[in-house]
């Protein structure tokens, strides 16, 4: 698979849209926002035209209301994946979010836990209340090392660690560990 990432507005588009159209290939978006419909202005979204010149997979997917996270993305780009190279075409993924990018480069793994809405809102009043250490302390006293991977201040990706830990009952870094399937022909 090829990779095209890089900043908003940078070209990636015409890039992945040129190299599937020689390679025979299909684009997978890896954007966060380009999966929702109704969010075209300000995601540099494919336009019509643009999705007519290469088959494109994961672009208006969802409402804006429903979730998408890292989890249903590695699920959602494993499967067109699959599509794409048994239909012996080249998977060329496309996109500026980062972490969805080096999440299926990698091959991580994550449990299928969906959101708790009042355990985040929850989490979200103590932050609020008590400041984002405090939070950050408590996924420390759970898991050290996911604690150590996030920034103290980055409080939706703490409260979705404890998230995790409060749904499975084990450590998060445990289960997002590199064990699915990585590309090892990944070319980003």
């Amino acid at each position: 698979m090829v990779c095209v990432v890089g900043a908003t507005a940078t070209g990636k588009t015409d890039l992945a849209i040129d190299l599937a159209r020689r390679f025979n290939g299909e684009i997978v978006n890896a954007d966060s926002r380009q999966v929702y419909r109704e969010m075209s202005i300000g995601t540099a979204k494919p336009t019509p035209s643009q999705q007519a010149l290469a088959p494109h997979h994961l672009v208006d997917l969802l409402d804006p209301s429903e979730s998408f996270g890292l989890g249903l993305f590695l699920k959602h780009a494993a499967d067109a994946l699959l599509a794409i190279r048994a239909l012996g075409k080249l998977p060329i993924v496309c996109g500026g979010t980062g972490h969805y990018i080096w999440g299926l480069v990698e091959g991580q793994n994550l449990p299928a836990v969906p959101p708790d809405p009042q355990f985040r809102a929850e989490l979200e009043s103590e932050a609020a209340r008590t400041g984002h250490d405090a939070l950050h302390r408590r996924l420390a006293e759970v898991d050290p090392p996911r604690a150590a991977a996030i920034d103290p201040r980055n409080v939706r990706r703490v409260i979705r660690a404890l998230e995790i830990h409060r749904a499975t009952g084990r450590r998060p870094s445990e289960l997002g560990s590199t064990k699915g399937v990585s590309s090892p022909h990944a070319l980003v």
